[in-house]
């Protein structure tokens, strides 16, 4: 048996007071553990948007049809609410394992020694947005899943897988000033490719919107769109990623860039290829719910790509701090005659 050391007055009302001080304090962890911390928010952030496509998928969307709580009696499903209801209300569960592994990452970031104030403010950058986007997806159902609404929620999981991948980046990272490691041209040309892509991932929520899954079994209020004519617009921004990404491809080469951008464009080409022959075989096969959950991981992981190539144009070196050496030795003075 281990001994639990006897807490005093003092440390228990610090930990009270600042428990990720207090923890910081007794806990060093490996840089291995702050990343592995890191990589488990970014996991998650990719299961809730999973997830919640699965809630929609199967009509489920009002299967507790308020929030905070599921009924106005019940604050979780009961068995006559069946099966949209485990799903609505499973869904909304995963939000606490979201929290659950973002707090991990900000618990890490902040235990790590020396203590690097940016990672912690990422951390609880992504706190909040979950915050933000809990309450939106209260809002979502109160409203009865308005697609305008639900675009916005998936908007949001996007800004949190955004800042969540950030993190797990900036870990293996130091805090110096980022130093390029391609032209200004190349940059551009970067960020356009960011513009377009995503501009594709807010046109996908329109085609959602204005398309027949609405998310629950009822008459559901749609995006008025002529779904084919947004539908068409949403693969001309694909090919314009993919043309973009290609573009960027050459032009990194010819420049004779670091091989870590090279990579990273073409993992988004591959990513996008795989994304593309999911989204035709959905579209002239009337969009059957597995495919178009498998569509929705895919855009997080083109996002996830996309992000991937803007962090691997620059560096940020590990500061290191110079060891001094021994101090030289001085001749003893001589002694007075």
């Amino acid at each position: 048996m281990v001994r639990v050391p006897k807490l005093t007055r003092a440390e228990v009302a610090q930990a009270a007071w600042n428990p990720l001080l207090y923890i910081a304090e007794r806990w060093t962890p490996s840089p291995r553990t702050v990343r592995r911390a890191a990589m488990s928010a970014v996991v998650m952030a990719v299961l809730i948007v999973v997830t919640g496509g699965a809630v929609r998928l199967t009509g489920s969307g009002l299967g507790c049809p308020t929030w905070p709580k599921c009924t106005d009696e019940s604050l979780t499903a009961t068995g006559a609410m069946g099966f949209h209801g485990a799903i609505e209300f499973g869904n909304r569960m995963l939000t606490y394992v979201l929290c659950a592994a973002v707090g991990w990452a900000i618990i890490a970031a902040r235990s790590a020694k020396p203590w690097r104030r940016s990672l912690t403010r990422l951390g609880w950058a992504q706190f909040w947005v979950v915050m933000g986007n809990a309450v939106l997806g209260g809002i979502v159902v109160l409203v009865g899943l308005n697609p305008y609404t639900v675009a916005a929620h998936f908007l949001l999981s996007t800004a949190l897988l955004t800042v969540a991948m950030v993190t797990w980046q900036r870990v293996g990272e130091g805090d110096a000033a980022p130093r390029p490691l391609v032209g200004k041209a190349v940059s551009q040309l970067t960020w356009l490719l960011v513009v377009v892509a995503g501009l594709l991932i807010a046109v996908g929520t329109v085609v959602t919107g204005a398309g027949r899954h609405a998310g629950d079994s009822s008459d559901v209020h749609r995006i008025p769109l002529d779904w084919k004519m947004i539908t068409q617009l949403h693969a001309d921004l694909a090919w314009a990623v993919v043309a973009l990404t290609v573009a960027l491809w050459f032009v990194l080469k010819a420049v004779d860039a670091p091989a870590g951008p090279l990579h990273r464009a073409r993992d988004l080409f591959l990513v996008l290829m795989g994304q593309g022959v999911i989204g035709y075989v959905q579209y002239f096969t009337d969009t059957p719910e597995i495919l178009v959950g498998l569509h929705m991981f895919g855009s997080c992981l083109v996002w996830i790509a996309v992000v991937r190539v803007v962090l691997s144009l620059r560096e940020r070196p590990v500061a290191v701090v110079p060891v001094p050496g021994p101090a030289a030795e001085q001749p003893e003075p001589a002694a007075a005659g």
